[in-house]
């Protein structure tokens, strides 16, 4: 049912990274009105009660819009693509976990022995590793992507955690990922992440695009202590203090937030400009995607959330993003995990609009007869 699909370009180059984003930005266009109306009025006539599948019908209607028809195809080749990188600003000790556990879990990853890898086994989804900033060296393979923009991040509470160029440049490789599964056959895109200390950088973008207090956004990550939290929401508060009122979302970006967010970014957009849908798994992804509703409103239409994370700034980004969790089991692990568990209940809506008799078909009397 789930093909596996052939592997991915390791070693594709990105030139020009800006032209590429906007080249990619112009061509994100809004869903499909006339595909979301069709599904409405589909729906209406499926043998239930009107809205009695509630939000499985909601992520139907999404879907015709993204592809432009009534009903959609049900995807059925999806693909995690798990962007990772190192921060600076774990020399601040917001983390106890070394960063050596980046690249740790990078071969872990590629042996197959992670919990987005069973998860991902679980659905029928393929899983592709992206080194955008991971602080030692990774040897790519057709499961492992060296795309290696900077080795980590700089330290975010001392200074910029990269340069703008370097921002657009991890940009430039979720966009060309974006395309590369897309040309594989892989009809929706799962985001996965890892990398030690980014719920950091994440609660910077949170609260710098939400305009959310520090102490509201940032959380325990991997389990701190009540010391390591006050740490951790200081180095955020300041971090967020320090950018400029005219800062524009690549240099918020760049500033404050990660390499893998970064990918991120452009995997949304890239995914977009193909009519990709993009199933956002938790905190670190819901950051990267305000940054990319920033770029292109338009891109997050595409987009749905896989779960809501038990990271308090979560609930900030889905609040800002006007999207709504399919799956909220507490989960705060990262690596793509909510999204793989959200990922047949999206192919079920699509199932459910193509599959399920009308009450005419059926000959079963509504209502309304």
């Amino acid at each position: 049912m789930f093909p596996p699909g052939p592997s991915i370009r390791k070693n594709a180059r990105v030139t020009s990274p800006r032209n590429l984003l906007d080249d990619t930005l112009a061509r994100v266009q809004p869903l499909s009105d006339d595909a979301m109306a069709q599904a409405r009025e589909r729906q209406a006539l499926l043998t239930k009660p009107a809205g009695a599948l509630g939000v499985l019908e909601e992520v139907s209607i999404q879907l015709a819009g993204i592809a432009g028809t009534c009903p959609p195809p049900a995807p059925a080749s999806p693909a995690v693509a798990v962007f990772a990188g190192d921060h600076g600003v774990l020399a601040q000790g917001v983390s106890p976990w070394p960063q050596e556990v980046t690249v740790g879990m990078v071969e872990n990853f590629r042996a197959g022995g992670a919990a987005v890898n069973v998860l991902a086994r679980a659905c029928g989804a393929v899983v592709r590793v992206i080194d955008v900033g991971v602080a030692s060296e990774v040897i790519g393979d057709d499961t492992v992507l060296a795309r290696n923009v900077r080795r980590g991040t700089a330290d975010l509470a001392t200074g910029p955690a990269m340069s703008r160029e370097e921002a657009e440049q991890a940009i430039a490789v979720g966009i060309d990922v974006a395309d590369q599964l897309a040309d594989a056959g892989h009809d929706v895109l799962l985001t996965g992440d890892m990398g030690i200390g980014n719920t950091t950088p994440s609660a910077c973008l949170l609260a710098a695009l939400t305009g959310t207090p520090a102490d509201v956004v940032t959380g325990r990550g991997t389990g701190i202590d009540d010391e390591t939290l006050a740490l951790k929401t200081q180095v955020v508060a300041g971090a967020v203090a320090r950018l400029r009122p005219d800062a524009d979302p690549i240099d918020v970006l760049a500033e404050v937030g990660g390499l893998e967010h970064a990918g991120i970014v452009g995997l949304i957009i890239g995914a977009a400009a193909r009519r990709v849908p993009v199933i956002l798994d938790g905190v670190i992804a819901g950051s990267a995607a305000l940054v990319a509703q920033a770029i292109s409103r338009d891109s997050i239409a595409y987009c749905l959330a896989g779960h809501r994370s038990v990271e308090p700034g979560h609930r900030a980004a889905l609040a800002k993003l006007e999207l709504r969790p399919l799956v909220d089991l507490d989960l705060r692990l990262g690596e793509g995990s909510g999204a793989t568990l959200a990922f047949p209940l999206v192919r079920a809506a699509a199932l459910i609009l193509d599959e399920m008799a009308t009450f005419d078909s059926a000959g079963v009397a509504n209502k309304d007869n």
